[in-house]
C-alpha cells in the first residue's frame, strides 16, 4: 500500500524543483501531434491561483474528445464551444472587472468537470528576456531584499513561471504554476517582476498576474518564430544561414531515418537550431515558452534582453530591426495591435572606458533599444546607472521594478501627472564654439544628480556634469564640459572651435555619467550624430 502523504509530498517537491528551475521537466505533451484526447483537459496556465485578464475578451481553450460539448462558466458567466476533430476547443468570456475576491473557473463536458480555483481578475503581464529577467528575489541576498521577501504578503500579486523548454516546432503548452505572492514565496519570483508588480498593485489595487517566460544566455533570435526570421527583409545572412542549415538538418534526418534510427536515439540529427547546436541559436525558445501562452489575454510585456546581442557592433545594430520584429509579431500572436511594451535598457557593465566617443557595441545596442521608441506603445526604463562593472546580473532590482512600474502606471493606470523617464534628447543647436541641447520629460528641471544603491538620486552640488563629449566636422571626439542652462545643457571644448556633434554617455559603462531630472531620473545615452561608428576616433 501507497502512503498518501508521501505522495504529497513528493509533489510538493517535484512541483517546487521546477518552478525553481533546479531541475527541467520534460517536454510538454503536445496534444496537436498526438492522438486524439481522451478525456478534457486545460493549459496548464489554467491552474489554481491564476489570475485572469480584466477588461478585455477571456480567451479559455483546451482539448476535449472530439465534438464533444464543453461549458465554461465564470461566476455568472457562461459560454460554449464543441470540440473539433482533433479535440481543440476555445470560448471567449465577455470582459469582466477587476476583483481581488477569488472566483472558480469551472470547465466541464459531458463526462469531465474540472474546477481551477482562488481565481482573482486583474492585470497580467508577460516578463520574458534572459537571465536579468529570469533570476528570481532570492538569488540577491542583501539585507535589503532579505527584508523586502520578508514583508512579501500580497495574496493579490501571482506568479506563473514557464519552465524553460528548447522546442524544435510550436508546441500547444508549457509546464508551470501559480505562486501566491507570501514570504514563502516571494523567493521564487522573477526580481524584476516582484518590485514591479507591487509598485503596481500597491498603487492601484489591482490584482497582478506575471508569467515570467524567460532564459539566461539567449539573444533576440531564440524569441523570434521561424517563419517571422525567414521572411523578414532585415534577417539577411541570418535567414540565409537558418534555411542551410534546415537543408542540411532535413538531408542528415533522411538519412538517419533510411539507416534505422528513430528521433529519440542518441546519434539521431539534433535540431539545428536547439540549446547544443548553434547553426545559427533561434526560434526554441518562442516554439516552447512563448507561442504556447496565446491566445492568454494580457495586458502588456516587460521586455529585458539584449545582453546576448552586444557581442560586436553589426549584432548590436541589427537589434533595433529584431526587437521591432519581435513587438510585432508578440502583438500579432496575442491579438492585440496597441500591445504595450516596456523595455529595459541595459545598465552600465565592465570597466569604465577612456574614449571620449564611445560606440562600442553595447553603446550602440543601448541605441537600438531607444530607436525602437518610435514603435507605438512603447516606452524605455533607463538602468545606466544601477549597473555594476563586475556583474552583468547588478543586485539593484528594486529600481529597474519601481521604473518600469512609472512607465506603467502614467500609460496604463490613468496617472497622467507621473515623470516617468529622465531628460531625453530632443535637439542640438549650435551657438558659434558651443552646443546647446534641449532636451524633453525635464520634470521639475534637470539636475546634476549622484545615485547611491537604493538611495533616490540626489543633487550633486559637489561635481560637474560628466561624460559628454564633442566633435567637429574632422568627426575627432574630445570630452567636453557641460553646464546645466535652464532646461538646456551646453557643451563646448577648447579642442573643437566649431563643433558639429555631441554624444553623452555612448560606451558600456560611461562611469561619471549624471545627468538626471529633479524627479530622479537618469537621462539615456545618446549622440547627435549618424555617423558609422568603425569611423569613431
Amino acid at each position: 500500500m501507497r502512503c498518501n502523504r508521501c505522495d504529497v509530498r513528493l509533489a510538493i517537491c517535484v512541483t517546487w524543483l521546477l518552478a525553481s528551475g533546479l531541475v527541467h521537466a520534460a517536454a510538454p505533451v503536445d496534444p496537436a501531434g498526438a492522438a486524439a484526447p481522451e478525456r478534457l483537459s486545460l493549459p496548464r496556465c489554467f491552474s489554481d491561483h491564476m489570475v485572469l485578464q480584466r477588461d478585455r475578451a477571456l480567451a479559455v481553450w483546451g482539448w476535449a474528445r472530439p465534438h464533444e460539448k464543453v461549458t465554461v462558466s465564470l461566476g455568472t458567466i457562461t459560454a460554449t464551444a464543441s470540440a473539433d476533430a482533433a479535440g481543440n476547443w476555445s470560448v471567449k468570456l465577455p470582459p469582466q472587472p477587476a476583483s481581488a475576491t477569488p472566483v472558480v473557473l469551472v470547465v466541464a463536458d459531458g463526462a469531465t468537470r474540472l474546477e481551477v480555483k482562488d481565481v482573482l481578475l486583474g492585470d497580467v503581464w508577460l516578463c520574458s528576456g534572459q537571465s536579468n529577467m529570469s533570476i528570481s528575489a532570492g538569488h540577491f541576498t542583501t539585507p535589503e531584499a532579505r527584508q523586502d521577501m520578508a514583508r512579501a504578503d500580497y495574496p493579490a500579486i501571482r506568479q506563473f513561471g514557464v519552465v524553460e523548454h528548447f522546442a524544435s516546432t510550436p508546441q500547444t503548452d508549457v509546464t508551470g504554476e501559480w505562486l501566491v505572492c507570501s514570504p514563502k514565496t516571494a523567493s521564487r519570483i522573477s526580481a524584476v517582476a516582484f518590485y514591479f508588480a507591487i509598485r503596481i498593485h500597491t498603487e492601484t489595487g489591482v490584482p497582478v498576474g506575471i508569467v515570467r517566460s524567460a532564459k539566461g544566455s539567449t539573444g533576440i533570435e531564440m524569441w523570434l518564430s521561424q517563419e517571422t526570421l525567414l521572411k523578414s527583409p532585415h534577417s539577411g545572412a541570418f535567414a540565409e544561414t537558418m534555411r542551410k542549415s534546415l537543408a542540411a538538418w532535413e538531408e542528415d534526418k533522411a538519412a538517419a531515418i533510411k539507416a534505422g534510427k528513430t528521433p529519440d536515439s542518441a546519434d539521431f540529427p539534433p535540431y539545428p537550431f536547439g540549446e547544443k547546436v548553434r547553426r545559427p541559436r533561434c526560434v526554441t525558445l518562442f516554439n516552447g515558452m512563448i507561442s504556447p501562452l496565446a491566445p492568454m489575454s494580457i495586458r502588456g510585456v516587460v521586455w529585458y534582453q539584449g545582453e546576448g546581442n552586444a557581442g560586436d557592433i553589426a549584432s548590436a545594430s541589427q537589434y533595433r530591426f529584431r526587437l521591432a520584429l519581435l513587438i510585432q509579431s508578440w502583438r500579432d500572436l496575442f491579438g492585440v495591435e496597441s500591445l504595450p511594451f516596456y523595455i529595459v535598457q541595459l545598465p552600465g557593465y565592465r570597466q569604465s572606458a577612456d574614449s571620449p566617443g564611445g560606440g562600442d557595441p553595447w553603446s550602440v545596442l543601448r541605441e537600438s533599444q531607444q530607436k525602437c521608441l518610435s514603435i507605438p506603445h512603447t516606452a524605455l526604463a533607463v538602468t545606466l546607472d544601477i549597473g555594476e562593472a563586475d556583474d552583468i546580473h547588478p543586485r539593484n532590482k528594486l529600481d529597474v521594478g519601481n521604473r518600469l512600474a512609472l512607465l506603467a502606471l502614467k500609460r496604463e493606470y490613468g496617472k497622467t501627472t507621473l515623470i516617468d523617464t529622465g531628460p531625453v534628447y530632443r535637439e542640438l543647436r549650435i551657438e558659434g564654439a558651443s552646443a546647446r541641447l534641449s532636451f524633453d520629460s525635464v520634470g521639475s528641471g534637470l539636475m546634476i544628480g549622484v545615485k547611491k544603491g537604493r538611495e533616490p538620486a540626489a543633487e550633486d552640488k559637489a561635481n560637474p556634469l560628466g561624460r559628454f563629449a564633442i566633435a567637429g566636422t574632422d568627426r575627432k571626439w574630445f570630452p567636453a564640459d557641460a553646464v546645466i542652462d535652464g532646461n538646456t545643457v551646453v557643451v563646448r571644448s577648447p579642442g573643437v572651435p566649431q563643433p558639429v556633434a555631441v554624444r553623452y554617455a555612448f560606451s558600456t559603462n560611461p562611469v561619471g555619467a549624471n545627468l538626471y531630472n529633479r524627479d530622479g531620473l537618469p537621462a539615456g545615452p545618446f549622440r547627435t550624430d549618424d555617423w558609422p561608428l568603425e569611423a569613431t576616433k
